[in-house]
């Protein structure tokens, strides 16, 4: 009995778990963020669910949306903004008290006080109290439009890009076809609450959310400085007859040692051909003396990610056509960074790198013509500029037909494919579009061959601790 006392009165005391810590993002961000969504739905209403809780074996990550609105790390809870009077409402389960003996204080609808310092909610109730919330808005014909999320939720190592296809194969199956947590609540209050005009927020909060706050830009700085820091341990740890996963643990080593307990995405690490396959996750070959080996792989960094990719040949050493290649994509990277800054569009910074980058091309010397003809055709493609990166490395928002603007942050990802050999080359970073130009996260990350040379002489984790075999 005094023992189970005493763990009521430590957990009494304890802070619980899942509250935002304000050095991360302060209350008046929260605000800032949730004005914006009441500017776009008006006189309407907003519900945003957060996620379930995880899979046995599995730790819980909040989605996106629901994370980004409230800072709130706890399962089944729910946000609704009420535009008529812009005010902000949390449901959360109430406190358990034998499941917090298991995993230890949790953050609950007890935590009301809590809860409306870190965020600046207005009011906090438990789950049971939002159908009674919801209801008596419909007495009044029409009733106000409600705003809810259609796309499905982001979660850990989850773009909607790839939530969309898994939802997809899952319809296709015929003993299956399961909707997403999104289209269960959808469902749901189609059929509860009929007198709704339901709306998808997802168009209205992407743009929202594309735009990247300072201190979000530091979220995405800091994950993408960790992603070099373990590319760096893992081109240390190169050679002939190391396997594809064993980089992998390499980079997860220096992600938890940094503080990122999770990643943004499965990792992407082909030697030789496997690498063309542009989201190979099996990682599973050796890799072998002559070839390149790819590695794109980022940590989920406190709820931000990065999308950093290096090559680098597997036995120290560029042949010359790999150092040609390799230096053509390097030219291209660096002409498409120096023309990016506010007001200038994509098909801007393309077309003139594009020209750049043709006078370029006649400098290098190849062994066979297949890799000219491959560089020409990278010249004309034109998803260089790639895709948005924040809470997902496929952020949400598009920026492709819009000038750049501050607070933009996307990946340069400049690549080229020799079909007839299977072979792929790239390089990406993650930028931010600045006042006066843009910021490369990752400049301090070696990309010439002669620093990636130099570095792969050092010994690096795997060298200095042996993996054991049966």
């Amino acid at each position: 009995m005094r023992y189970a006392l005493y763990f009521l009165a430590a957990a009494a005391s304890a802070q619980p778990y899942g509250i935002v810590d304000p050095k991360d993002f302060p209350a008046a961000e929260f605000q800032e963020r949730r004005a914006k969504v009441f500017d776009a739905i008006g006189k309407s209403l907003a519900l945003i669910p957060g996620a379930s809780a995880a899979d046995s074996g599995h730790v819980f990550r909040q989605s996106n949306e629901f994370y980004y609105l409230t800072g709130i790390e706890a399962p089944h809870c729910y946000l609704l903004l009420d535009g008529r009077t812009r005010k902000t409402t949390v449901y959360l389960p109430h406190r358990d008290p034998a499941r917090e003996r298991q995993i230890g204080p949790l953050v609950s609808a007890e935590d009301a006080a809590l809860i409306k310092e870190a965020n600046g909610a207005d009011e906090v109730f438990g789950v049971e109290a939002l159908a009674r919330h919801l209801a008596p808005v419909q007495i009044h014909h029409p009733a106000p439009a409600l705003f809810v999320p259609f796309s499905p939720q982001e979660g850990a190592s989850g773009s909607r890009d790839e939530m969309l296809r898994q939802l997809a194969e899952a319809a296709s199956d015929p003993w299956d076809g399961r909707s997403s947590r999104n289209g269960h609540l959808l469902s749901l209050l189609r059929n509860r609450f009929p007198t709704y005009e339901l709306r998808d927020l997802s168009p209205l909060l992407d743009p929202i959310r594309l735009i990247k706050s300072e201190r979000e830009i530091s979220m995405i700085r800091r994950g993408s400085q960790i992603a070099g820091l373990a590319l760096i341990e893992a081109i240390r740890s190169t050679e002939p007859g190391v396997y594809e996963y064993q980089l992998d643990a390499v980079a997860r080593y220096v992600y938890l040692l940094n503080g990122a307990k999770h990643e943004g995405y499965p990792s992407i690490i082909g030697g030789g051909t496997n690498a063309w396959y542009g989201h190979y996750f099996r990682n599973a070959s050796t890799l072998k003396d002559g070839d390149l080996v790819l590695m794109d792989y980022a940590p989920d960094y406190r709820y931000y990610t990065s999308d950093v990719t290096r090559m680098w040949p597997v036995n120290g050493k560029y042949t010359p056509d790999q150092r040609a290649l390799c230096a053509f994509i390097l030219a291209y990277r660096e002409a498409l960074m120096k023309r990016i800054r506010p007001g200038v569009t994509p098909d801007q910074v393309l077309d003139g790198a594009r020209q750049e980058m043709e006078r370029f091309l006649k400098t290098l010397t190849f062994s066979k013509e297949i890799y000219r003809k491959g560089a020409e055709a990278a010249l004309r493609f034109r998803g260089h500029l790639s895709h948005p990166v924040g809470m997902t490395v496929h952020d949400v928002g598009s920026y492709q037909r819009k000038e750049f603007a501050a607070g933009l942050v996307f990946s340069i990802d400049p690549m080229l494919w020799i079909p007839e050999e299977n072979l792929y080359v790239r390089m990406e970073d993650v930028v931010a579009v600045t006042a006066n130009g843009v910021e490369n996260f990752t400049d301090f990350l070696p990309a010439q061959p002669d620093d990636i040379e130099k570095l792969m002489r050092e010994a690096g984790v795997l060298q200095m601790r042996k993996p054991t075999h049966p």
